[in-house]
């Protein structure tokens, strides 16, 4: 009896221990799983806002082109290069509303490409001259207006030889555009003349204009810099090396 009552009491401390052993391995978060959930869990991430207007897999062509119903036109100036009219007008909508805007002939752009060394990378003629409107000195493509009535492509080719002396014997439409449409009616069509031909040019009086060939990789590179402000020369040259880049993955 005396040894069973030892050997009980012997028995004790040992499952004490286990007990003991057991506990201290148990983590201290799980003793309250409702509380450490809330303290312990990560933000979820905001959901990313779509945008509410259809998606378009095509490029809609309406049939019609809608335009606004003239109410009166007024010329407050006229100018050598442009006119300024004061319009009252509903827009298609059917608001009521009055605009000022420029009216222009129109102007022409061309890109003139010489690839007869290097057709992966040609060379483009592009211009220095003096932007007073900028106040500054602008690197651009040959370019000018459009006489009244005159067809862009006859223009594009007086422009080119008139400012660089330069003819083409092989003329493309490249893109036609609206620099500032809130209040510039100016259309300016782009053209890529390419097989040039050097001769003399003979710019306007009022015209200095410094001009020279460049590649088009080393005109990219002056675009990345910032050192072409000019539009129409960011229009027509990033347009041109994205189509003849997609050209070649074919």
């Amino acid at each position: 009896m005396v040894k069973k009552q030892k050997a009980a009491k012997a028995a004790e401390p040992r499952k004490e221990a286990k007990k003991t052993k057991s506990v201290t391995t148990e983590p201290a978060e799980r003793a309250k799983p409702g509380k450490a959930a809330k303290t312990a869990a990560t933000p979820k991430p905001a959901k990313a806002l779509k945008p509410k207007g259809k998606k378009l897999s095509k490029i809609p062509q309406p049939k019609v082109v809608e335009t606004a119903q003239l109410i009166s036109s007024e010329v407050v100036y006229s100018g050598p290069l442009f006119r300024i009219l004061h319009d009252k007008l509903i827009e298609p909508g059917g608001r009521e509303s009055e605009r000022d805007v420029i009216r222009h002939n129109g102007s022409v752009v061309i890109l003139a490409i010489d690839s007869s060394k290097n057709k992966k990378d040609p060379w483009i003629v592009i211009e220095r001259q003096y932007r007073h409107a900028a106040n500054q000195f602008l690197w651009e493509l040959p370019a000018g207006k459009l006489d009244p009535g005159e067809e862009a492509l006859t223009g594009a080719k007086r422009e080119l030889a008139e400012e660089t002396g330069y003819g083409a014997k092989k003329w493309t439409p490249l893109v036609e555009y609206y620099a500032s449409p809130g209040f510039l009616g100016e259309s300016m069509k782009v053209f890529l003349a390419e097989g040039l031909v050097a001769g003399d040019a003979h710019p306007e009086d009022d015209e200095e204009i410094e001009f020279r060939l460049v590649k088009l990789s080393e005109v990219l590179k002056m675009i990345d810099k910032g050192a072409i402000l000019d539009g129409k020369t960011l229009t027509s040259v990033l347009l041109y090396a994205r189509q003849t880049a997609r050209k070649r993955k074919k």
